[in-house]
């Protein structure tokens, strides 16, 4: 039997002392970050948090989101095609329900933590349990949960629930995730730029001089709040124009996230003619740098090759600040690619409850979450 045990939260302020020592790892466990999805989660996401006990000792961590997809007014608006009206009527009908075990909101592990000197297999089995409990309490609710998804693990990973019977579950991987190496001989942006090929140091200074003119502004809380209408409208305008949303950041997101994390939150503002035109977001975890979310005018972005611009400054940032990598997270690959980024695969977990439909979700997968075919690029010599 089973000696380890579960607890489900809905507040960061019911956390356990002992909480923030299983997730030194990474910040996006923490109690701080957990506080800001309690206060600023997407309006369609439910979060729970989950201790995990061997009697009276925490011995793991881990986050849960419910996603509500028929909140949804749409799951955003570039491809108008058949393939995708098939996959928005199969999440309306078949899929709108969706428990992850992980974060839907980032690329990477931030799934749970676990001590060092636990049974990792009786950990993941007790985390099951929760997330049984968690269907359970949404039924109660009137919300039937349709798929469960445990994500995103790098593959080795995998095999650990494979060890505890997940034979029931589909194997996927999607876009993978983007990250930044920062080279131990960089010390400033210029040796970034030395070690591009010509193709790609011409790229550099194409970007650069094309932003000229454009203000780059640190923000501070007070910033943020005083220009949180724009701010959002900026952030919504990407969003809905991403080729797939399952949801839509809070108006108070980041003033909530400043709030809370204060100078371990990054934002910058960029300006034209004292007109703010665009944003991006960053994350301090530990030796990585997380690119967060980040908004623009796309009249603006195209001309000023904004978006370009942004990863080159996220990447003197992490230079100049000594990390050893920064997380760009999926989308927009090849441009990603272009600046140095590699790819590294992530692989997930799903399963649909009827029965019926998970026999065939090898064949289903492919419509909820399509392809994306992109080249790779090597931008150093």
């Amino acid at each position: 039997m089973n000696p380890y045990t579960y607890q489900l939260y809905t507040s960061a302020t019911q956390l356990p002392e002992q909480w923030n020592r299983l997730a030194v790892d990474t910040v996006f466990l923490s109690g701080a970050y957990l506080e800001v999805l309690e206060k600023s989660a997407p309006t369609n996401m439910t979060c729970h948090f989950i201790g995990l006990f061997d009697g009276e000792t925490l011995i793991g961590i881990a986050l849960s989101q419910f996603l509500d997809l028929n909140q949804l007014e749409s799951f955003g608006e570039r491809d108008q095609c058949v393939k995708t009206y098939i996959r928005n009527f199969m999440f309306r009908n078949f899929a709108s329900h969706v428990l992850f075990v992980g974060n839907n909101m980032l690329t990477g592990q931030h799934a749970f933590a676990f001590a060092k000197n636990c049974n990792t297999s009786m950990a993941l089995e007790a985390l099951t349990l929760a997330s049984n409990a968690l269907k359970t309490i949404f039924k109660s609710k009137g919300k039937k949960i349709h798929i469960v998804t445990y994500k995103d693990f790098i593959p080795e990973e995998v095999n650990l629930f494979k060890k505890i019977g997940f034979d029931d579950f589909y194997e996927f991987n999607t876009q993978p995730n983007m990250v930044f190496g920062v080279q131990s001989n960089w010390n400033t942006e210029q040796d970034y730029i030395d070690a591009l090929t010509k193709k790609y140091r011409d790229q550099y200074k194409r970007a650069r001089k094309k932003a000229l003119g454009i203000e780059k502004r640190k923000m501070h809380l007070d910033d943020i709040i005083a220009h949180e209408s724009v701010i959002y409208n900026l952030y919504f305008h990407v969003a809905k124009n991403a080729p797939f949303n399952t949801f839509f950041l809070a108006k108070n997101h980041f003033s909530t996230f400043k709030r809370i994390f204060d100078h371990d939150f990054l934002f910058y503002g960029y300006f034209l003619d004292d007109k703010m035109i665009g944003f991006n977001t960053m994350i301090k975890n530990g030796k990585s740098l997380d690119t967060y979310f980040l908004g623009y005018d796309d009249s603006i972005q195209r001309e000023k090759m904004l978006y370009l611009n942004m990863l080159y400054d996220m990447i003197a940032y992490a230079i100049k600040k000594g990390y050893e990598e920064v997380i760009f997270s999926r989308t927009a690959l090849e441009i990603k690619s272009s600046v140095g980024a590699k790819p590294v695969k992530t692989v997930g977990l799903i399963k649909h409850e009827s029965g019926i439909l998970n026999r065939y979700m090898s064949t289903i997968f492919p419509y909820l979450e399509p392809e994306m075919v992109w080249q790779e690029r090597n931008p150093f010599q």
